[in-house]
């Protein structure tokens, strides 16, 4: 049985128990508890409840137990950025081609970020390490000026792993965009950023390192996607204009053959009328020779 469907059969316990309370009570206000009691006990016989209770209390440790093993896996290093890099690829694999993007694979020299996508103005290049051994001291502290400083402590690991970003990966002159993407893999560790270091990560946005939570680096992909299909339209644009270009210096080229032709066929049928107007002529002198030697002699003055 489903999680939503125990509830609901639960909320189906409690709104008949309210009925056989209504239907329960007696003249004087008060209700026989005995007879409600039996009541209840036979309803939850009757649908089930007691083992729909039971599955409800499974599932519940079944989830702490997993939140537990979680939180432990978290806690190591190792671990941690293998979790950190399989969330990563899971999001580049959904959200784009595979000849978009590669993982752990050298595309600044020999450096080898956890992943990057390749655009038409270059490579963007995203690292998921995090320093959550940090986050966790500042969460667990157990009082004011402890939680104080290890909030500074956590702030400076963040800037020093934006700043090693920057420096790795933000390269234009070696083919990469001008941005780079720091992932953080826990939207809570996320949101902290946003409400308590905003001014931290607004400077290292100005010098190309957006950090990004699981949500927002699913936007900003949808972006780049949309950015590389426009500029492949264009390049196709580009083209099918190159060949328009192409086929109307080709045309002009016929145009002027056959400008040349047409004058050539003018020519000619210029000629064949001069021939033909000689011809006319000719049969003309012809036919008056021939009418000159048959005249009679007696007819000559």
């Amino acid at each position: 049985m489903a999680t939503h469907e125990l509830l609901l059969a639960g909320a189906v316990l409690l709104l008949g128990a309210a009925l056989l309370i209504l239907l329960l009570r007696r003249e004087d206000g008060g209700v026989d508890r005995d007879m409600l009691d039996a009541s209840i006990g036979r309803a939850i016989s009757d649908i089930g409840l007691e083992s729909t209770a039971g599955q409800i209390e499974k599932h519940a440790s079944e989830m702490k137990a997993f939140h537990a093993d979680v939180e432990q896996m978290l806690r190591t290093p190792q671990a941690r950025g293998g979790f950190g890099e399989v969330q990563l690829e899971t999001i580049l694999a959904d959200g784009l081609p595979e000849d978009m993007y590669g993982v752990r694979e050298a595309a600044v020299g020999n450096l080898r970020p956890d992943a990057h996508v390749r655009t038409p103005e270059g490579v963007v290049c995203i690292d998921s390490k995090f320093p959550l051994e940090a986050f966790e001291r500042y969460v667990d502290a157990e009082d004011d000026d402890e939680r104080a400083r290890q909030k500074r402590a956590f702030a400076r690991a963040v800037e020093d792993q934006l700043e090693k970003i920057e420096g790795d990966y933000v390269r234009p002159e070696q083919g990469t965009t001008d941005f780079a993407f720091a992932f953080i893999p826990s939207e809570r560790v996320y949101y902290h950023l946003v409400t308590e270091e905003y001014d931290l990560l607004r400077e290292y946005a100005t010098r190309g390192v957006q950090v990004v939570s699981p949500l927002t680096l699913t936007q900003k992909l949808d972006l780049v996607k949309a950015g590389v299909h426009a500029k492949r339209l264009s390049e196709q644009a580009e083209q099918v204009q190159s060949q328009l270009q192409r086929l109307g210096r080709r045309f002009e080229a016929f145009q002027d053959d056959w400008d040349t032709f047409m004058t050539h066929v003018g020519n000619a049928k210029n000629k064949a009328d001069d021939a033909d107007a000689d011809i006319d002529r000719l049969r003309e002198e012809f036919d008056r020779i021939e009418g000159l030697s048959g005249e009679a002699p007696d007819e000559r003055p």
